[in-house]
């Protein structure tokens, strides 16, 4: 196993270019002096999440009974929900896209899962570990490398929020609404898929 693929490929899955809009889109309502810290925190949770599935996700999923299916369908849920809220927000008071949150702050849900460990790295994460499982280390080598990147990229989220201004913020979260809703029904028909295969 190569560790510079390997990690090529996990940056790839987390796409954290992809999640900039998204991450903008849900930090908007919280405090600026506090969005640096919110998003180290999503992104240790997330760090957590995808080094725990390495190492345990295998036995994770059969002490549930679940299979890698239920953990796409669930996610592609989730993200769709997201999704619509982004598109037909709330009216004042609705807490913005994630309710009613303490202090307005998004907690695991949906930075950490399932923007930055969702369902397909950890299915990836898995499959890797089931393919090299003499190479763990080497596997988290590679996932510390491409969390530490996308964390860099994320980080700079807030500079893209000044930038953008109110109204960019706004146009985005509803252009990201679509293609997210497009993005869960896709994670949909794939666990689908792959359940009836």
């Amino acid at each position: 196993m190569d560790i510079f693929s390997t990690t090529i490929l996990l940056f790839l899955i987390m796409d954290p270019l992809g999640n900039i809009p998204i991450f903008i889109s849900v930090l908007k309502t919280v405090p600026e002096h506090r969005r640096s810290k919110v998003l180290m925190r999503e992104m240790l949770i997330a760090l957590l999440i995808l080094v725990l599935f390495l190492f345990t996700g295998e036995q994770i999923l059969a002490t549930l009974h679940l299979k890698q299916e239920s953990v796409s369908i669930a996610g592609a849920i989730i993200l769709f929900m997201i999704a619509v809220k982004m598109i037909f927000p709330p009216g004042r008071g609705g807490g913005g896209i994630m309710g009613d949150t303490p202090d307005g702050e998004p907690f695991i849900v949906p930075l950490a899962i399932p923007m930055v460990a969702g369902p397909s790295i950890l299915a990836t994460l898995i499959l890797l570990g089931h393919q090299h499982p003499q190479e763990q280390w080497q596997l988290l080598t590679a996932v510390l490398l491409a969390w530490t990147v996308s964390s860099a990229i994320l980080l700079c989220s807030g500079r893209f929020m000044k930038l953008l201004g109110e109204r960019g913020v706004f146009a985005i979260e509803r252009l990201m609404g679509m293609i997210l809703v497009m993005i869960a029904v896709q994670m949909f028909m794939d666990g689908i898929a792959s359940y009836l295969s």
